[in-house]
């Protein structure tokens, strides 16, 4: 019998469990389900989301922990840190969503012998919505992130390349999972309460953000007054969103709707739509995405290498509303139908939630003995094609000027 206690993971960086609010929520939500048997998880929460009478102890097999700060804005600096802090009193391995309280990561190396796994979270300092000193900090902690951490995760292979490239680490390829998604059919009260489901559509879900491009997805569709668009998001979060509903709130074939929490609810209404339209431009692999993919929805996304990498470029993809106007015109029925099938084969066998929890064992198991970061340390071209498969980097073979000394 075996009574070796559990090792305890800290999951630091979400809003907290149950998941109602992002990819990292929904990631953490499902580690718990996959590995609370396997380890001591424990997860941090903000007291900001949930009320308290809705603050269980547990969650699963997690115990959570509640702070009261915010999880998003500028506040996540002292949330993970005081997250961060918290853990070093019984954690074995701190899993870090996000680089926000990364700027302690230095003195945990020094003082603690505690092993960090650090998820970069797309190019995040990138995103116009910071502002110049916000995106300054967001750059720097990134570095410190790569740095100090035992492994970096990225959830792309595009955000795999860049850290390569800018920091000659070796970053670990985890994507997110989707089969938490249902084909659902929408009963007679769903469709009372949002008649377009009778009808052909096309659908966005996002933040309501200039990086997401929900100008330019309005935009065309405004053009395209016989295909209906439905888009879910946060209009007013922003003057950004507010503007965009003001101007496009007219257009009847325009469905702008609140942000949408209950799962089934949103089940409903992506499961039955005849697209997706994903118009990210920023960060790697999004859930919103996988979770269309996984529904074997077309996918017209937005051309940029983390959109085509995620769905192995086997979308259609757009730069500016004439594009995508032009796609929705000129597709074929028999083309969306393929482009379907794809989506449906790709999620299948990368985007699911026990591919991805496996992931993470992994990596938790081998961050408990390496003793040393692994490095892009020979020139990739000194590396076999074959070696560059197990590491999950053969896209990278024809890339080896970027790592050759001169």
């Amino acid at each position: 019998m075996n009574t070796t206690p559990n090792k305890k993971i800290a999951i630091i960086g979400t809003v907290g469990l149950p998941a109602s609010y992002g990819g990292f929520e929904t990631l953490a939500e499902h580690l718990v389900k996959n590995l609370g048997d396997t380890y001591d998880l424990t997860v941090y929460c903000t007291k900001k989301k949930y009320p308290k009478e809705k603050r269980p102890a547990t969650y699963g097999k997690a115990k959570l922990v509640y702070l009261g700060l915010d999880a998003n804005g500028i506040q996540s600096i002292p949330y993970d840190t005081l997250s961060i802090i918290h853990s070093l009193f019984y954690a074995d391995v701190l899993l870090i969503l996000g680089v926000a309280g990364a700027w302690i990561l230095p003195f945990v190396r020094l003082f603690t012998n505690k092993r960090i796994i650090i998820s970069i979270d797309g190019i995040e300092w990138k995103r116009n919505k910071w502002s110049l000193p916000a995106r300054w900090y967001l750059w720097w902690a990134e570095k410190i992130a790569v740095k100090y951490s035992h492994i970096d995760i990225s959830d792309n292979e595009s955000i795999q390349d860049y850290t390569a490239v800018r920091y000659g680490s070796l970053s670990r390829i985890i994507e997110y999972g989707a089969n938490h998604t249902l084909q659902v059919s929408p009963s007679q009260a769903d469709t009372e309460k949002y008649p377009f489901l009778k009808m052909p559509y096309a659908m966005k879900v996002c933040r309501i953000e200039p990086e997401n491009n929900v100008h330019e997805v309005l935009k065309a569709f405004s053009q395209l007054s016989r295909h209906t668009l439905v888009v879910i998001g946060n209009w007013k979060n922003s003057s950004y969103g507010k503007i965009l509903r003001e101007k496009y709130s007219t257009f009847r074939n325009l469905i702008l709707l609140d942000p949408i929490y209950d799962q089934r609810t949103l089940d409903v209404i992506r499961g039955n739509a005849l697209l997706y339209v994903h118009g990210h431009s920023a960060g790697g692999t999004n859930p919103s995405l996988v979770e269309a993919m996984y529904l074997g929805l077309p996918v017209f996304a937005f051309g940029v290498s983390y959109n085509r990498t995620t769905t192995e470029q086997k979308a259609r993809y757009f730069q500016k509303a004439a594009d995508l106007k032009t796609l929705v015109e000129e597709t074929s029925i028999s083309e969306i139908k393929e482009i379907g099938a794809s989506m449906k084969e790709i999620a299948n066998r990368r985007y699911t939630w026990e591919v991805i929890a496996a992931k993470y064992q992994f990596l938790i198991e081998e961050t408990l003995t390496v003793s040393k970061k692994v490095n892009v340390a020979p020139a990739l071209s000194d590396l076999r094609l074959q070696d560059l498969d197990q590491l999950e980097m053969a896209h990278l073979q024809y890339q080896k000027l970027f790592f050759e000394k001169a």
